[in-house]
């Protein structure tokens, strides 16, 4: 394929799109960082990943901001993205003391999370679309979660809204097909280390690792190494599925 890929990780100013960002640069895609808030974060890490990498800034949420996100990479690129992480979420911290059980849970929990899950994920995949089908190739990956085939840890806000997002993965793919275009899902487990996982404590990483067929907690690196498989030739013959990386802790 001649045209230069052209990577759009949403939520990559730091964690695990950071990580996501970098694993791309090192296999040569060029890649816009998207953030919402981590603008020094963000910046920073494109400087220090070369000329090919840049930093742009939107709160996916609102679909005017996406657009106009889209207008500058293709001023910075020529194009817009033919390659899409679906991989911001709202601001989170994966304790299990802390989070809100089922007769507790608000609505407004459970949205803030769709917003940027789902509705965000929508601005950004709709905004892509036309460049895509002009021509005929797109990748959209989109990042899940182990959590909601085994809620080890009810995070019901998080599940439910990642639970959207795999019907979304499954429809679109049916969708797009058509125009060259796959919708894939790569899902963790609990991540060792990025800022949200930072709060869980060590026993809990401890026993999952012992819970593990690997007898290890997946690694940032890890799960990002993975989402370059969909976003190459060699999976142009995969869409609508979802790929698990936790060492084997569930079976799909």
């Amino acid at each position: 394929m001649s045209m230069e890929k052209l990577v759009l990780v949403t939520g990559s100013g730091r964690g695990l799109g950071a990580t996501i960002a970098q694993t791309f640069a090192d296999q040569n895609f060029q890649v816009a960082i998207n953030y919402s808030k981590s603008k020094d974060q963000a910046e920073t890490l494109a400087s220090t990943l070369g000329k090919s990498v840049e930093a742009f800034e939107a709160d996916i949420k609102d679909r005017s901001a996406v657009e106009k996100m889209l207008e500058s990479i293709h001023s910075s690129f020529g194009q817009t993205p033919n390659i899409i992480v679906n991989n911001a979420m709202t601001d989170y911290v994966f304790n299990g003391d802390l989070r809100q059980k089922a007769q507790e849970i608000s609505w407004e929990e459970i949205q803030n999370h769709i917003d940027v899950s789902i509705k965000g994920s929508l601005n950004v995949i709709q905004a892509c679309l036309p460049g895509m089908k002009e021509k005929n190739f797109g990748r959209i990956i989109n990042v899940g979660t182990n959590l909601f085939q085994n809620p080890v840890v009810p995070y019901h806000d998080y599940i439910i809204a990642k639970g959207g997002l795999l019907a979304l993965t499954r429809s679109f793919a049916k969708d797009l097909g058509e125009f060259g275009i796959t919708v894939n899902m790569v899902s963790g487990g609990l991540l060792k280390v990025t800022d949200a996982s930072a709060a869980t404590p060590d026993e809990v990483f401890d026993a999952i690792a012992s819970m593990t067929p690997l007898q290890q907690v997946t690694s940032v690196q890890d799960f990002a190494d993975a989402l370059l498989f969909f976003a190459t030739e060699s999976s142009r013959a995969v869409t609508g599925q979802t790929l698990t990386v936790d060492g084997g802790l569930t079976f799909n």
